[in-house]
């Protein structure tokens, strides 16, 4: 059975870090690209990043360019989240996933796998 397990998530200040991890289990994803999409309340989930199956190349939403770093180890089947800067509209469910393809896609059909999510609140 596939797993997609995030954690790291939790409430900080604006201005402050986190860094989110997702573990995954079941079977191995080093050759899919993986991502993440985040939901606010009342609000679409939306994609913030996506890494290639070689953890070389991503591409992240504009809301989050430089300030949001993608990163996965193939070996520990895990993929992580650095946040930093971080914003009140930062504040959302966070959840990853991992897509059909090697190369990461924007839109949410296009992943197979999700975790449950970690919610992270940002206060001001």
């Amino acid at each position: 059975q596939v797993q997609l397990v995030e954690s790291g998530g939790g409430l900080v200040q604006a201005g402050g870090s986190l860094r989110l991890s997702c573990a995954a289990s079941g079977r191995t994803f080093s050759s899919y690209a993986m991502g993440w999409f985040r939901q606010a309340p009342g609000k679409e989930r939306e994609f913030v990043t996506g890494i290639n199956w070689s953890g070389d190349s991503s591409l992240y939403a504009g809301s989050v360019k430089g300030r949001f770093t993608i990163s996965r180890d193939n070996a520990k089947n895990t993929v992580y989240l650095q946040m930093n800067s971080l914003k009140p509209e930062d504040t959302a469910v966070y959840y990853c996933a991992v897509a059909r393809s090697s190369r990461p896609p924007t839109v949410r059909n296009a992943y197979d796998y999700w975790g449950q999510g970690t919610q992270v609140t940002v206060s001001s």
